[in-house]
């Protein structure tokens, strides 16, 4: 149970090995979690736009692509992860993600206190694909976020939330996700929209 727990703290810990140079490509941080991380991949991208870097312009419809491609691949039962050359030779400043790594800590470290493994047939098919599909649907709406304050890291905690799940075996935490995944469209075309 407790290496389970310890897993969202781990992925920090295998992401700020990877950082050497003064940036890290998106390759680099792929082999670093492994090609076959689906869920590690996505909560390292969906956390990066929850953290201070998703004020620079563009990352949130960066972190959107991202997520689209790796939940496409989860749906269709891909084993390892593929994602285009203008997404791996992308570069991220290893300061920002330094930066973002430790003030990430606090809060994933929080999360790790209430992580079990429950209701655990909620993180295979065909139970996944409901949130899976919910997932698509925000990404699709994320880009237009960047318009909306704040809105985008709300998506992507939404995000976290169900990858942290996934990548625990914790089923109830995947089903409390389902709640931001389907709320948070809704709720910014409401706001953005007026309608």
């Amino acid at each position: 149970m407790a290496e389970r727990t310890r897993a969202l703290s781990d992925v920090l810990d295998e992401l700020e090995g990877a950082v050497h140079d003064e940036d890290i490509a998106v390759q680099e941080i792929i082999e670093r979690l492994g090609d076959r991380s689906f869920a590690s991949l996505m909560l390292v991208f969906s956390l990066i736009s929850t953290s201070p870097a998703s004020a620079i312009p563009g990352i949130t419809a960066f972190v959107a692509v991202v997520v689209f491609i790796l939940t496409v691949q989860m749906i269709v039962g891909r084993k390892s992860v593929w994602l285009p050359g203008f997404i791996t030779r992308r570069r991220i400043s290893s300061r920002m993600l330094c930066k973002g790594i430790s003030w990430l800590r606090k809060p994933l470290r929080f999360i790790e206190r209430f992580i079990g493994k429950r209701l655990a047939f909620l993180v295979h098919r065909p139970w996944l694909f409901l949130p899976l599909a919910c997932i698509l649907v925000l990404t699709l709406v994320m880009p237009f976020m960047e318009v909306i304050p704040t809105s985008g890291s709300v998506a992507s905690a939404a995000i976290a939330l169900f990858a942290a799940g996934l990548l625990t075996r914790d089923g109830a935490l995947v089903l409390v996700s389902l709640i931001p995944l389907s709320a948070v469209p809704f709720l910014i075309w409401q706001v953005g929209f007026g309608i």
